[in-house]
């Protein structure tokens, strides 16, 4: 169950809409002032003048610590900023807890380790929606919309593999602290520990926290083709979250996903295997089967550990 309590003190009762909202505003608020003072601290650590941040800002900038300043403006300005809205609203607005030390707790962390065949599996399973999402034809009348979200796709593909180009280690390691820890404990702190809680209270269904959150998660990265994948992968942390009640299950898993895909895409440059984030062209289907019978096992066996309540 996940862990969302009142702090001691009067209580604050909102409307659902209006504290919603209040989240919202809060978060980005704190997602533009971070990204701000990032762009502004550039050039006294990057050595980039300010004449140049237009084009680092489009990934276009031919400047040999413009990747490493790209991710200095994602972490502050990203997974950073997630963690600090939330915490924010939860200090002041919400007035809530996540009773932290509760989930830290060794009881809640036994069997962690599942969260690793768990990941595996489940990627390798995912791998069927997408190829479905990536591959998705739209019907004649809507060739105009395809159109559009085609070229979007093909604009974050841009931005992403120029975040990815990492020219040796030190990059490399800036890529995991950034896309893989800065943003698995932001997104998830903010996704799973606040709004998937409150979801599940006001739609008084913990299904509908998950799905809600998972598909509210998805959409944000304003990616149509992989919005599929993705919405699954938000539901599996969301219910790590749920019958573990700690956020370390979905923090881990995520960081996880993300530092395998930076390994993958590293490791592809140094022409040691063969991975193109841009190809979805082919499925393996013995890959689809094999995640989905790890994945079925490992999630049986933390079920074992962590039973789901009668009303969720």
């Amino acid at each position: 169950m996940e862990i969302y309590e009142h702090r001691p003190g009067p209580q604050v009762n909102q409307h659902w809409l209006l504290s919603l909202t209040v989240l919202v505003l809060i978060v980005f608020g704190t997602l533009a002032i971070l990204q701000t003072i990032a762009v502004g601290l550039i050039p006294f650590l990057f050595g980039i003048g300010f004449d140049q941040l237009p084009s680092l800002l489009t990934a276009s900038l031919d400047h040999p610590n413009g990747r490493m300043a790209f991710l200095f403006i994602q972490g502050l300005g990203g997974g950073l900023a997630f963690w600090l809205g939330g915490w924010l609203f939860l200090r002041l607005v919400d007035k809530k807890s996540l009773q932290l030390s509760r989930q830290l707790s060794p009881e809640k962390l036994d069997r962690v380790w599942l969260v690793l065949p768990i990941l595996i599996g489940f990627v390798l399973f995912n791998s069927l929606l997408v190829y479905l999402n990536m591959n998705l034809e739209f019907p004649e009348s809507m060739r105009g919309l395809e159109t559009l979200f085609r070229e979007k796709e093909d604009q974050l593909m841009e931005l992403t593999l120029y975040l990815t180009d990492f020219s040796g280690t030190g990059e490399l390691l800036m890529g995991i602290l950034v896309i893989g820890v800065l943003a698995g404990i932001g997104e998830e702190y903010l996704f799973r520990g606040i709004l998937q809680p409150k979801l599940h209270h006001y739609t008084q269904n913990a299904h509908a926290g998950v799905w809600i959150t998972a598909f509210i998660f998805s959409a944000i990265h304003f990616q149509f083709y992989g919005f599929l994948p993705r919405l699954t992968l938000g539901a599996l942390f969301g219910y790590l979250y749920l019958y573990s009640g700690t956020l370390i299950f979905p923090i881990l898993a995520h960081i996880l996903n993300n530092t395998f895909t930076l390994f993958l895409v590293y490791f592809n440059k140094l022409k040691l295997i063969e991975y193109d984030m841009e190809n979805a062209t082919d499925l393996h289907w013995e890959y689809v089967i094999l995640g989905l019978v790890v994945f079925l096992i490992s999630w049986k066996w933390f079920l074992m550990r962590h039973k789901p309540l009668k009303n969720e």
